[in-house]
């Protein structure tokens, strides 16, 4: 997996969202899988969080049995590269979440931009 924050090359990336702004440049295909948690949690110690929110990172953290820091950088991806995703699906975390509510899900996804 390679991604970048804006301005750091060949940094491996996780994310809680992904928007088409993150894209470098177009045309662009995705192609996107499912991996189980597991997956995550073997991946998740090489990589740099870009999770841009507290309660996000927390519960991040508890899932993936690693640290998750904060950080709103800006996300640059390219063609070739790939990043680890953990889309909330659920109610909105309340404030100060650390776990995720009754019948939230963390969706685990590794996107590649082709």
């Amino acid at each position: 997996m390679t991604a970048q924050a804006s301005g750091n090359a060949g940094r491996k990336l996780l994310l809680n969202a992904f928007s088409f702004n993150m894209l470098e440049r177009f045309p662009a295909s995705l192609r996107a899988r499912e991996a189980t948690l597991a997956e995550a949690r073997e991946i998740a110690p090489m990589l740099t969080s870009a999770v841009g929110h507290t309660e996000t990172a927390a519960i991040f953290s508890t899932l993936l049995e690693v640290p998750v820091a904060v950080s709103r950088e800006s996300v640059e991806l390219m063609h070739g590269e790939e990043v680890l995703i953990g889309q909330y699906r659920g109610p909105r975390l309340p404030e100060g979440s650390t776990r995720l509510p009754e019948g939230a899900t963390i969706q685990w996804l590794i996107v590649q931009v082709e």
